[in-house]
């Protein structure tokens, strides 16, 4: 969810900072306001591209920043940190566009190619309507959304674990079944690697012993003089030591502890004191006589730990990974060597697998088609409510043939529709009308929202071309989408805006040589104002306050899902 946005020197905006919530936010305001370059900034800070002509006339620098908060989004922060940009269940996202056109983005404090953050951002916010940052119209997408809507990831999970044996085994048989001097030469390596590795003979335990015993050797000089010094201190030395001083102690406080009893505990722990200098005296008296010092040992450990290295580099692996690698290799060899026999083997192996793959591939293909079915069928019901009468929506699926096999599955997905009664569905990215594209992703997201892990939607120009009772139903059906996620609106009608969870204002400000751009969030009074001045125009009467309040105090009231 975006819960922070911080815009400064963008167009005609000099600085403008948000705070946004969960559920439906509209934006609101007169015609050249500046709500376009609100979604503009966004599209930005999502890795669109940008040009000088963003950066506010007179600045250097156009300075954008926003905070997503990630606690239920998983597969985010996963992502995150396989890019090595993790943070506190958060992204935080800025860039810097200067006059010069040059752009610099970062997320979570490190600086990012602009691809990692369109990357971020299309997991992150949605915009529908007209702008380029639009995830309806990838097919990828599409066969999530279908997926979903039909429940059906568990058994698409099922068809790529399938896939991926099927994969495996199949390069496996291509291996073996390759070029007969291919073959050779790849035998003659694998032995002779073998062979280096086999005449190391590494254990994995003996890497980090050879470590410990090399690091002790080669201080040995040094851990021999500094134990000595400190058995002195401690017992040897002739003229004073700590045993000395605290055996001296013990029998100065012997006859005071019977004159007053409360000398008695410091007397114990002098005497404990006494036994525990001894004790470690003899364990370092010990520890000095089995210091090892041979220098020819110390040789053949180095000697030994650079061998191994050695190999290591040679095959672009760490030390610790050689013994498994050994293994590794002896595998691939052993099965090379025994091409013959393993090639039928393999050959019985891969017919299964795929076997497997397509049956279950089949099965999900089939339950598909019911579900591809259903969803059009929904939001095909949806875009009559939303004032496209005669409009539909086609989930087209198309059966691929074997050598375009994917681990998704055997289909490839498409979403058709027609807005119009007679007019042939056409791919959803071929829409013409902005109006009726950013209706028709309503009508998707509104049957599907529990599918889309998009959390943040926008929509511009939704209500483009509609008005009366049809806008209220768009506002209604995006009041319901907001339920489970964040919706951000740009809106012409008071039939929308009164249905937000919260409504912001667009305002533009001149004092005749400058122009800026202000968003106030409302309260409640205010709203009434700006809903008043959507529906009633340059004059505001008290009844068409009324009519404002009315039209909030009903949006706020309970309603019924509609199918």
């Amino acid at each position: 969810m975006l819960s922070h946005l911080h815009i400064r020197n963008f167009a005609i905006i000099d600085e403008v900072e948000l705070e946004l919530d969960q559920g439906l936010t509209v934006l609101t305001g007169e015609t050249g306001a500046g709500k376009s370059i609100l979604l503009d900034a966004l599209g930005l800070l999502l890795g669109d591209r940008g040009d000088a002509s963003f950066v506010r006339h007179g600045a250097q620098r156009a300075e954008l920043s926003a905070t997503f908060e990630l606690e239920h989004l998983p597969d985010v922060q996963a992502w995150l940190e396989s890019q090595d940009l993790a943070a506190d269940q958060q992204a935080q996202v800025r860039r810097s566009l200067g006059s010069d056109g040059r752009s610099r983005a970062y997320i979570n404090g490190q600086s990012v190619p602009v691809q990692t953050l369109r990357g971020l951002g299309e997991q992150l916010v949605d915009i529908h309507g007209q702008h380029e940052h639009q995830s309806l119209s990838k097919r990828a997408v599409q066969l999530d959304l279908l997926d979903y809507h039909g429940k059906l990831m568990e058994q698409r999970a099922a068809v790529a674990t399938a896939y991926r044996k099927w994969n495996q085994l199949q390069e496996r048989l291509e291996a073996l079944q390759g070029s007969e001097s291919e073959r050779s030469a790849r035998l003659d390596l694998l032995r002779y690697q073998c062979q280096e590795l086999t005449q190391l003979n590494l254990t994995q335990e003996e890497l980090p012993e050879l470590e410990d015993e090399h690091r002790k050797l080669a201080n040995s000089g040094r851990l021999a003089e500094q134990s000595r010094a400190c058995l002195d201190v401690l017992y040897e030395a002739e003229d004073i030591n700590a045993y000395q001083s605290v055996t001296g102690a013990v029998q100065l406080l012997e006859p005071l502890a019977k004159l007053d009893p409360d000398l008695s505990d410091i007397l114990e722990m002098l005497k404990e004191a006494s036994i525990q200098v001894q004790e470690a005296s003899d364990q370092l008296g010990r520890y000095l006589s089995d210091l090892d010092m041979d220098p020819a040992r110390l040789e053949w450990v180095e000697e030994r730990l650079a061998a191994i290295h050695a190999l290591a580099r040679k095959h672009r692996c760490s030390a610790e990974e050689l013994p498994a690698l050994a293994l590794q290799l002896a595998s691939e060899l052993d099965e090379l060597e025994n091409a013959d026999q393993n090639l039928e083997k393999l050959s019985v192996e891969l017919r299964q697998a795929l076997a497997g793959y397509l049956e279950l591939a089949r099965d999900l293909s089939q339950r598909r088609a019911l579900a591809a079915g259903d969803l059009g069928e929904q939001v095909s019901a949806i875009m009559q409510q939303l004032g496209m009468q005669g409009g539909k929506m086609v989930v087209a699926l198309e059966q691929l043939g074997e050598s375009q096999f994917r681990q998704n599955g055997l289909d490839r997905v498409e979403f058709l529709v027609s807005a119009n009664p007679g007019q042939p569905p056409a791919a959803l990215s071929k829409v013409a009308s902005g109006g009726e594209l950013s209706r028709i992703s309503l009508a998707i997201q509104v049957v599907a929202a529990a599918a889309s892990r998009i959390p943040s939607m926008i929509f511009d120009e939704v209500d483009a071309g509609v008005g009366g009772g049809i806008a209220e139903i768009v506002g209604k059906r995006m009041r319901e989408l907001g339920g489970g996620r964040q919706v951000l609106c740009v809106t012409h009608l008071p039939q929308v805006a009164s249905q937000a969870h919260s409504h912001l204002k667009v305002t533009k400000l001149t004092d005749g040589e400058h122009t800026r751009t202000r968003i106030h969030a409302l309260n409640v009074d205010e709203t009434v104002e700006e809903l008043a001045r959507m529906l009633g125009g340059v004059k505001i009467t008290e009844r068409t306050r009324e009519h404002a309040r009315e039209m909030l105090e009903t949006a706020s009231q309970p309603q019924r899902k509609a199918r």
